[in-house]
C-alpha cells in the first residue's frame, strides 16, 4: 500500500501533476470534458438499464442497446484522462482518501457489474437476479457521481 502511496506523490510531484495543477486550463477543462463523459456514461446507460428493468417496453431492446451501449462506454473512455489530470493535480492527498477510494471501488463494481450482466444477459429480456443488476448499475454510477462531487468537500 505504501507503494501506492509513493506513486501518487511522485505522479503529483512530477512535471504532468504541476501542469494539471498550475494550468490555467488544464484542471478546469479535464473537470468539464470529465462532467461531459459522466453525462454520457449516466445518460446512456441509465436509460438502457431502466428500459431492461422494464421502463419503456416499446422501445425495442436490440435497438436501443445498439444505440446507446457505444454512448456509455465512450463516456466511460472519455472520463478516464480527463480523471487522470484530476487525480495527477492532487495524487498525493486523494489517493488517502476515503472518498475516493470509495469512488475507486465502486467503478470497479460497476464495470463488473456490466460485464457480468453482458456476460449472463445476451439480448434478452433479463428477470430476477438480472433486473437486480441492472438497478443496481443505475446506483452505481449515480454513486460514482455523487461520489465524485463529494471529493471536492472531503
Amino acid at each position: 500500500m505504501e507503494t501506492i502511496f509513493g506513486l501518487a506523490e511522485a505522479l503529483e510531484g512530477s512535471a504532468f501533476g504541476g501542469w494539471a495543477r498550475g494550468s490555467s486550463l488544464a484542471y478546469p477543462v479535464a473537470n468539464l470534458v470529465h462532467l461531459l463523459g459522466l453525462v454520457m456514461l449516466v445518460g446512456a446507460i441509465g436509460v438502457l438499464d431502466l428500459r431492461l428493468a422494464g421502463l419503456w417496453r416499446s422501445l425495442p431492446l436490440p435497438e436501443l442497446s445498439r444505440a446507446l451501449t457505444p454512448i456509455g462506454v465512450a463516456g466511460l473512455l472519455v472520463m478516464l484522462p480527463s480523471g487522470f489530470v484530476m487525480f495527477a493535480a492532487d495524487a498525493g492527498s486523494l489517493i488517502g482518501s476515503p472518498v475516493f477510494q470509495a469512488k475507486l471501488a465502486v467503478i470497479a463494481l460497476g464495470i463488473a457489474n456490466a460485464l457480468a450482466f453482458r456476460v449472463l444477459w445476451r439480448g434478452d429480456e433479463p428477470a430476477g437476479l438480472g433486473r437486480l443488476m441492472v438497478i443496481g448499475s443505475v446506483g452505481a454510477w449515480l454513486m460514482v457521481a455523487a461520489l465524485g462531487r463529494l471529493i471536492a468537500y472531503t
